[in-house]
This record gives C-alpha cells, structure tokens and sequence, in this order.
C-alpha cells in the first residue's frame, strides 16, 4: 500500500527536467503515485491511445495509437520532452494530453492525425491528468495548489472552476457520460479512495471505502458502473464498482499488476496496463467480466496511459 505524498507533482517536473536516471525508469516500472483516468464515451470502438517510453536512457514518453487487436502503432506526438495521460475527445478525433514545457506540465489537446496542437493551460504549476467532458466544451484535470485538486476548464483554454479544495490529495478525473458527475480519486487521511463530485462542486459521494488503495476511476459508457485499480494487499488488480457504491467485481486476477483501466465505447471491455514480468508494462484488453485477455503491445517498453477511443 502506499501512503500519500506530494512527491508526485515534485517526480513529474524532475523528471521532465532531467530524463537521465535508470532508476527513475525503474521507479516508473513499479508504482507512480498517482494514474491518469480516461472518460470513455458511447461508440464504436476505435483505436486506444496510449504512451510509451522510447530511446532509452536520454530518451522520453511519446503518445501512440494503435488497434484494439494490437498491430502497426502511430505515433502522434514527437518531441524532445515528455507527453502524458491522453484521452480522447468524445467524437475521437483529437485528444487531450499533459505536456512538459520545460518548466512544467500543461495540458494540451491535438488531433489524431499529429496535427493542430493547442494549448490548454499555461500558468507555472503542474497540471496533469486531463478528460474531455462528454459534449467536448470543458476539460477536467488535476490541478496542482501545493497538493493537488480537481479542476475543469474550457477546452480552448480559460475559465478553470475549482471543485475540490482541501488539504489532502485529489486526482485522476473521469466525467460520467451524462456530464452531471465526475468521479477521481482522493486521499482519505489513510489511503486512496474513488469519490464522485458534481460538476460544478458539492455533492460528492464516497463509492469506495475500506482500507486499501483504489485509484484511476473511468465510468462505463452506460454511466452505471466504475472500473478502478484495486490494491488486494499483494497488487494492483482491475475491479469494477456500481457508481453509488457496494460490492466489487474484481475483473482481473494474477500475480503483477494491472492499472489505469479504460471502458471500450461500447461498454464490454476494458483496456489496462499490465505490468509485465520482464523490462516493461504492456497494453491488455479483457472482458468486462474477467477472461478473454489480449495482449495489444507488445514491445518489452514502458506502455501506459491507455484511452479507448471511436476512431
């Protein structure tokens, strides 16, 4: 399990700045404190963004597609610095994102085909995590006051809102597919757990609560359901929720970790990173039940972030 500190805005603007380290690697491999959720809107199911660490030492994180059965990639950002936590629009033609400007992470938004970058935020604190509310006007993402906090602004950039405002840690935004709702993860004094909140604050309701890390909240195309990654006491596994509370599905089961799950558009799947035994943490899908896993990257390199998208 793992307590909560801030160190995760400080580890993101170090590691933008340095880049060098083997060992930031290897922490990255295991556990970042915090994962990105995607909103996931109703559809055809189309391409899953996602990013994968290239080049080695000296290299960076780069934003990707790739079919739901695995295949020929492409790659959508291409830069000297890191790129972070894509999630599609809800037409799937472009996709919001965090990247490091050179002092620290904004968030951006860019089309599918590579093209037509634009700036988001630009303010001198870290701003990471971002979701596409489901008519494409706002965007919600954590925003860093010192501990970090939930925030939405307009997709163009301008007129942030601040929903939560406390002294422990708020992240990891996912809107429900009637707009209404967002569901993130926050710090309870003793670990993580999965919250909803109205959109324009109050109103939020504890869906996870016991003594365990639940993190990286997605709604389900239907908006009734949650998946989440669940601390079991020996790893991350993927589990689903009604949005209300209660019981759990636990969808994946093995001995490594599986996180940052995403909903297919069309609701009867889930794609999530499993962490591997070897070099890197892969792409998988699976039924939203459990079984019928598939291994969509498979490169031996840090994959992670995945978004399902309809295009």
């Amino acid at each position: 399990m793992i307590a909560k500190t801030n160190h995760f805005w400080a580890l993101a603007a170090a590691a933008g700045a340095t880049l060098v380290a083997v060992g930031l690697l290897m922490l990255l491999l295991v556990v970042i404190d915090t994962r990105p959720a995607e909103a996931t809107f109703p559809g055809k199911n189309g391409r899953i963004a996602y990013t994968s660490f290239r080049g080695g030492m000296g290299g960076d994180f780069e934003i990707f597609t790739i079919g739901a059965r695995g295949g020929a990639r492409k790659q959508i950002t291409e830069n000297g610095t890191w790129d972070l936590d894509p999630s599609y629009s809800p037409n799937g033609k472009r996709l919001v994102f965090s990247h490091y400007d050179g002092a620290d992470y904004e968030i951006f938004t860019i089309g599918v085909d590579g093209g037509n970058l634009r700036p988001v935020t630009d303010n001198s604190v870290d701003d990471r995590q971002p979701s596409y509310s489901p008519n494409g006007k706002r965007i919600a993402y954590a925003c860093n006051d010192g501990d970090g906090e939930i925030c939405t602004i307009s997709a163009g950039g301008g007129g942030k809102v601040q929903l939560t405002n406390n002294s422990t840690g708020d992240f990891d935004p996912s809107y429900s597919p009637s707009g209404k709702k967002i569901a993130y993860q926050g710090y309870d004094g003793m670990d993580w757990e999965i919250y909803t909140i109205n959109i324009r604050g109050g109103g939020k309701v504890n869906v996870t609560n016991n003594g365990a890390d639940d993190r990286s909240p997605d709604y389900s195309p239907t908006g009734k359901r949650i998946a989440y990654s669940a601390y079991d006491g020996t790893d991350d596994e993927i589990s689903t929720i009604k949005v209300g509370g209660g019981s759990k599905r636990q969808v994946t089961n093995n001995s490594t970790g599986d996180f940052d799950p995403s909903y297919s558009p069309d609701g009867k799947k889930i794609t999530y990173v499993h962490q591997s035994s070897g070099s890197g943490n892969e792409i998988y899908t699976i039924g939203v039940g459990g079984g019928n896993s598939l291994n969509v990257t498979n490169d031996s390199e840090l994959d992670r972030y995945p978004s399902w998208g309809s295009q």
